[in-house]
């Protein structure tokens, strides 16, 4: 049987604190644009993340269009090595992201890996942390994902969890998060294969 791995793009695979800190001309207010992307996304679901980027900047105050940089985010050193290990152990890979399909496929050229099923908030009309990912992922594959792969613990963590999908949270920000406790924790994609062998073994 397949063994089928999920990851999260902005900030698991892709540095999004770097790109969307340099597109805003100012680091210091992301901590504020982390509180205020997910209101602009529940407000409206269906609208596309290159919006999202752009009026999430404007209520900052920043007349900015991210967008237009976020091909050009770094991807991180850690990535192609971690997801090259887990496709040599059998493990097919696929993306679940709130962005847009041209953005998303800008970063995958990016990353150098290629991805089994991808996934955008844009063509679903939902953005994480509800759970129409994983579900748009179980309509395709008639099944839920063995493992999910991300950085954000409120989006991902805590709606994979919920699902009943063992999750790895990649805390590269050193953070502590609150309930639900991730499957294994690590802070960065280095023995990420060895995780997710742990998590659903090979038959």
């Amino acid at each position: 049987m397949d063994r089928w791995a999920t990851f999260d793009c902005y900030g698991t695979l892709v540095d999004w604190n770097a790109g969307i800190g340099a597109a805003l001309g100012d680091p210091s207010l992301l901590p504020r644009y982390h509180e205020v992307e997910p209101l602009v996304q529940a407000e409206n679901p269906g609208r596309r993340y290159r919006e999202v980027l752009r009026e999430t900047a404007h209520r900052l105050g920043v007349e900015a269009d991210p967008a237009a940089s976020l091909p050009d985010w770094p991807v991180f050193d850690d990535v192609r090595g971690s997801l090259e290990e887990a496709r040599a152990r059998g493990w097919l890979l696929g993306i679940l992201t709130n962005s847009d399909r041209d953005l998303i496929e800008a970063s995958i050229k990016a990353i150098g890996i290629p991805f089994d099923l991808v996934i955008v908030a844009s063509e679903i009309g939902s953005y994480k942390p509800a759970p129409h990912h994983w579900e748009a992922f179980a309509d395709a594959l008639g099944r839920l994902p063995d493992v999910h792969v991300a950085q954000s613990h409120f989006h991902d963590v805590v709606p994979a969890t919920a699902l009943g999908i063992p999750t790895i949270w990649i805390n590269r920000l050193d953070e502590t998060a609150g309930p639900p406790p991730p499957s294994r924790e690590l802070p960065t994609l280095a023995g990420l294969a060895d995780a997710l062998d742990q998590l659903a073994p090979a038959a």
